[in-house]
């Protein structure tokens, strides 16, 4: 792929900081779109970056500011789309908008400079959550998130990424654009970046002893270099289309407490059941089979705790 020109968008991002060091890897010429160049110096650093990146600032609310960093481009991986679950105070504002017009607007310059592929970094968060998952499903890439599910239990980030995946998938119908999705779990793994991410968080609230409880949820996890892997390959299969989650294993909080205390006895782990009076919701089980056949071969998700904790020592984060 040595000479193909690529665009990143969020390219300063968890997953998109490792999408385009692989991209560099493989030979290709980046060009990243990032809010504040400033807050992007870690990618200006990596191998190959000074010959073959360029960063452009754009805003995904600002139609037509990607104009200019799509035109040419071989391909386009849309990363860009916020991610918290705290301190949401207006979800439409906050997550919603930017998720859905930003991907519209990246869209609607793909299809101006007649983008020959475009992968759309979504969420198993617009697969998985709705009522009709019971005790041990089989989650495929046929399944949608149902959004007056997630409005009932205001889990706005689903919404963000189940309207912004529908309203692309509808764009590009309409446009005659090539694209394929992503659907990944939670990404977890080493950083590249200079700050801590949702899924980071977790890790260090657990380890540090912050988080004194745990919810009662299930989800799936996945290594991040897997995640920017799966883009790659996506985009370089002229057969693979559609959805694609991407998923090592789905995990109850109360077993992801068991792995780290058992990879890390020393730590003050201490988290407990909210409400141990009520029954632990059942794993599920998330299809990962279309990425196995591109050529993933999953990292097992107790070695990528482990890449992630000597990430995060190594940032300070954890002692």
């Amino acid at each position: 792929m040595a000479g193909k020109t690529v665009c990143v968008t969020g390219a300063s991002g968890f997953i998109a900081s490792w999408l385009v060091k692989l991209l560099l890897e493989r030979g290709y010429t980046v060009r990243g779109t990032v809010r504040n160049p400033e807050k992007s110096k870690h990618l200006l650093q990596l191998p190959g970056a000074s010959d073959n990146l360029k960063l452009v600032a754009a805003n995904l609310l600002e139609q037509g500011g990607f104009d200019e960093a799509v035109q040419g481009c071989d391909g386009v991986f849309h990363t860009a789309s916020p991610y918290f679950t705290k301190n949401v105070t207006d979800p439409q504002a906050q997550l919603i908008d930017p998720a859905v017009k930003g991907t519209l607007n990246v869209l609607a310059s793909c299809a101006r400079a007649q983008t020959k592929k475009v992968v759309l970094t979504s969420s198993v968060a617009a697969v998985a959550f709705t009522p009709k998952r019971t005790a041990g499903s089989f989650v495929d890439e046929s399944w949608w998130t149902d959004v007056d599910y997630c409005e009932e239990n205001k889990l706005w980030y689903n919404i963000s990424k189940t309207l912004a995946e529908k309203a692309a998938w509808d764009f590009a119908k309409e446009n005659g654009l090539n694209m394929a999705t992503i659907n990944p779990a939670m990404v977890i793994g080493p950083v590249l970046q200079d700050s801590k991410n949702t899924s980071s968080e977790i890790i260090v609230d657990i380890l540090n002893g912050t988080m004194k409880t745990f919810p009662n949820v299930s989800i799936g996890w996945v290594g991040v270099k897997d995640v920017a892997m799966a883009h790659i390959l996506v985009f370089e299969s002229a057969h693979a289309t559609g959805r694609h989650i991407c998923s090592e294993r789905v995990l109850h909080y109360a077993d992801l407490i068991a792995i780290l205390s058992k990879l890390y006895p020393t730590y003050p782990i201490c988290a407990k059941d909210a409400d141990e009076t009520i029954a632990r919701v059942p794993i599920f089980t998330l299809s990962n089979q279309k990425l196995k056949e591109l050529g993933i071969n999953f990292q097992p998700i107790e070695d990528v705790f482990q890449e992630a904790v000597t990430s995060f020592k190594e940032c300070g984060w954890l002692a």
